[in-house]
């Protein structure tokens, strides 16, 4: 299979496939089916871009979108407060465009993803391949409170579930998870945040926690230095608990 790449000039990128002609203003380019990053291609006009390796954080700027991904910081924190490593499984609901789900399997999971949307599966699954992550994500259409009895008990190392109705998944994440293994709920709303928190209780797992996840750029010039207002800081709330 093979891995686009990024060819940069500026402050433009262009993703290519090894073997494709791209054509830009500046001219006709061929890449080669054995180009390596870290070289640079010119167009047929002499104009140079330099070939880069696509990595993670570029994913959420050039997969195909079918929705408000979660944003790398985020995604940074899921894997980080749960440990997602090489080897372990994960059992996630609410592909949508797919950066969480690709994102996690470049970190060497396995991962079993729900999407209701049959169109938006289709999307995330060309995602995956775009991403280098096909043979490691497993895209299912349908919903995850549905295929439970599908799923063998005790077989995840970690869920995660970016989806609207996460309180009626959660309920049953105690079947689905090892001893140990931890639940990560991503939300927008501080109201289906409360139904989580209430449904973890509920299903007694351990170790309940809920953070915002808010973070500011700095702005350095000639006047001085201070927190930019440009950004929005705010995106989400992250829900983790334990099964024990």
């Amino acid at each position: 299979m093979t891995v686009p790449v990024l060819l940069v000039r500026g402050d433009r990128e262009s993703l290519v496939e090894p073997g494709e002609e791209m054509g830009t203003d500046l001219g006709v380019l061929e890449v080669p089916e054995d180009v390596e990053p870290g070289t640079s291609l010119e167009t047929h006009l002499g104009e140079e871009f330099r070939v880069r390796r696509l990595r993670g954080p570029d994913l959420f700027h050039h997969f195909e979108r079918t929705g408000a991904p979660m944003v790398p910081r985020d995604i940074g924190l899921v894997i980080g407060e749960t440990g997602i490593s090489r080897g372990d499984r994960v059992l996630d609901a609410g592909t949508g465009t797919g950066v969480l789900t690709a994102l996690l399997a470049r970190a060497g999971a396995s991962v079993v993803t729900y999407e209701r949307d049959p169109e938006f599966a289709e999307v995330a699954k060309k995602n995956m391949r775009l991403g280098g992550v096909a043979e490691d994500v497993d895209v299912r259409t349908g919903d995850l409170v549905e295929s439970v009895d599908e799923l063998e008990p005790s077989s995840f190392d970690v869920v995660t579930l970016d989806t609207g109705d996460a309180p009626d998944v959660v309920e049953h994440v105690p079947e689905l998870l090892v001893e140990g293994g931890f639940l990560a709920v991503y939300s927008p709303f501080v109201e289906s945040t409360r139904e989580v928190v209430a449904a973890a209780r509920e299903a007694d797992l351990s170790e309940i926690r809920t953070r915002e996840t808010i973070q500011r750029e700095m702005q350095f010039d000639d006047r001085g230095s201070r927190p930019s207002t440009a950004p929005v800081g705010h995106t989400g709330y992250l829900t983790l608990a334990r099964n024990e």
